[in-house]
């Protein structure tokens, strides 16, 4: 038996005896039902079950939330075939994630690259623990497409900042407990005057006003900072170097937001729905529409896994991400637009059984936030002509 091979004999094990069995249904469909399948951890978090806890404890206990990290940093140490075997025997038992968190999938990997020794032992052991739950801070209200122009600043007091402005869009701010925060440390220089700052949500002069969204809920905030103290201590990489990493954190953040994994098939959906005459579904021009976009869907998730493995073997992800974020876009917005044309007038159905509660509706209306969130889709575009198809500027 290969090392590989004994590596997934010894994983399947544990898993069999660590995974309770109600954390093995996978996640809802939709983003609404999905979202009560998430663990985010916290301070604040609330658990859905004991068995939810366990599993994070389980889990992080192992270092599995973040299986390719470093051990010395709460990591799990894997090479990357043996995260993916991690990956696979999660998805046959259909596991539901021990924790999401956007700690894991965007702070940590640029804590990774660019923060000290110390920062890392600090953050990015809560991080795989669930312990803190992080937010990001980079829109503000004139400054989204255009990042480089925000205006929060951050004035010099020797050993430390004091911080005042006002990010939007912040998502989760109300619930996160520590902030990952671009201000302004040179107001003279558009991109070589911001620096990157760690602090902690329950700081003094930190206020939330959660942002009511189409679809009904309100995941997004509007943040407020009045004279924030800011030891220099969580200053990541050099002062008025932030936003070097803030592209380096946008790639993460773009691939995050465009990995959709495997959904359920939508023709066991239509099926199920609309019924089949002959074996086959009824709706010819259905079929062939669902038929051509599981192709598409398919043809993405496995473009996305080979990113990941140049990206984990040092490979730079760079405008590729762009790429990833808007071709991701259309696939889930186009996936929603057939879930509601499969499931007809119910699909519009605000509350009652047939959508329970209006999932489908809005979590079809929340797709449209996707080409808006991580960078709008016209600055993907020009990022793609300018940095991959070498169009002037």
């Amino acid at each position: 038996m290969s090392d590989l091979e004994a590596f997934r004999s010894e994983t399947r094990a544990w898993l069999e005896e660590n995974c309770p069995a109600t954390m093995r249904s996978g996640v809802g469909e939709s983003l609404t039902s999905g979202e009560g399948d998430i663990c985010w951890g916290g301070r604040k978090f609330q658990f859905k079950s004991e068995d939810q806890k366990l599993w994070l404890e389980r889990m992080g206990s192992r270092g599995w939330t973040v299986p390719t990290w470093p051990t010395e940093y709460g990591g799990g140490g894997l090479s990357k075939d043996e995260a993916k075997i991690l990956q696979e025997e999660l998805r046959r038992i259909k596991a539901k994630p021990a924790l999401v968190s956007f700690g894991i999938w965007m702070l940590g990997p640029a804590l990774l690259k660019f923060g000290t020794h110390e920062q890392k032992l600090e953050h990015l052991p809560k991080i795989a623990r669930g312990e803190i739950r992080w937010c990001q801070g980079y829109s503000e209200p004139n400054a989204g497409s255009d990042l480089a122009s925000l205006a929060t600043k951050a004035e010099d007091k020797g050993d430390h900042y004091i911080v005042n402005g006002q990010k939007v869009w912040t998502s989760y701010a109300d619930q996160a407990d520590w902030i990952f925060c671009l201000v302004r440390t040179n107001p003279d220089d558009k991109h070589n005057g911001i620096s990157f700052v760690l602090f902690d949500m329950e700081s003094e002069g930190v206020s939330t006003k959660p942002i009511q969204l189409i679809s009904g809920y309100s995941p997004f905030c509007e943040t407020f900072f009045d004279n924030v103290t800011v030891s220099k201590t969580n200053l990541v990489g050099e002062e008025n170097k932030g936003w070097t990493i803030a592209k380096y954190l946008l790639t993460h953040e773009r691939t995050g937001i465009s990995d959709m994994g495997m959904p359920a098939p939508l023709n066991s959906l239509a099926v199920e729905k609309l019924g089949t005459i002959d074996g086959e579904l009824e709706d010819k021009m259905l079929r062939h529409q669902i038929a051509e976009h599981e192709i598409d869907a398919a043809s993405f998730v496995f473009t996305m896994e080979r990113a990941k493995d140049e990206a984990k073997a040092g490979g730079d992800m760079g405008a590729f991400s762009s790429m990833l974020k808007g071709y991701g876009t259309e696939i889930n917005k186009a996936r929603h637009e057939l879930i509601v044309k499969v499931n007809g007038s119910d699909a519009f159905e605000w509350e009652g059984q047939f959508s329970n509660n209006g999932e489908i509706a809005r979590s079809w209306l929340r797709t449209k936030a996707n080409s808006i969130e991580g960078g709008t889709t016209e600055v993907q575009l020009n990022i793609i002509a300018k940095r991959i198809l070498d169009l002037p500027a």
